[in-house]
């Protein structure tokens, strides 16, 4: 594989990555939020759209360094900027063209394979509950725990303690003298 390839298959990784995300967050937001039960059936049509809208925005940066390559043809005075491309960069711009366009091709072609939507929408899933798991143990352990189950609750409490009073205290004092001279000078 060479570097375009590398960078194709880096691009997709990234953009599969993304999907998987915005998946995710409506797999949170439709059973949790909504209070919907997971059908995988509704989030593949998600999948399908998070994946449409990657390849159209790999299209559309792919048309960008198309227009910007044909720019930067002839020129070669030095350039005033960091995007204000000259001829030497051409084989570069061709290059990236070439790769967003090979990363919208990629991800084109993944909206049309039904084995693979399924795969992001189960490892969607999967992220969703990891999510929903690590919150209910953090609280769960937070909110559950009596000192006499906490092992390290002795050798933690005069770190407590003096947190207490050299932030909280520190942060409430200051915050009373502020409320004080905003009354007084109102």
């Amino acid at each position: 594989m060479g570097r375009t390839a590398d960078a194709i298959a880096e691009g997709v990784a990234i953009a599969t990555a993304a999907a998987r995300l915005a998946v995710k967050n409506q797999i949170l937001v439709g059973t949790i939020a909504r209070g919907g039960v997971f059908d995988a059936e509704k989030y593949l049509d998600v999948a399908r759209e998070a994946l449409r809208a990657m390849a159209t925005e790999s299209e559309q940066a792919a048309e960008n360094v198309t227009r910007l390559r044909k720019r930067a043809r002839g020129r070669h005075s030095d350039p005033a900027g960091t995007h204000d491309y000259r001829d030497r960069d051409v084989r570069n711009l061709r290059r990236r063209a070439k790769q967003s366009a090979g990363v919208a091709e990629r991800l084109n072609a993944m909206i049309d394979d039904p084995e693979k939507l399924g795969v992001l929408v189960e490892e969607a899933r999967v992220a969703a509950w990891a999510d929903v798991r690590g919150n209910l143990d953090r609280r769960l352990v937070v909110e559950g725990m009596r000192p006499d189950q906490d092992p390290d609750y002795d050798a933690m409490r005069e770190a407590r303690m003096q947190a207490l009073r050299l932030v909280d205290l520190q942060a409430l004092s200051s915050q009373q003298r502020a409320k004080r001279k905003r009354e007084t000078t109102a």
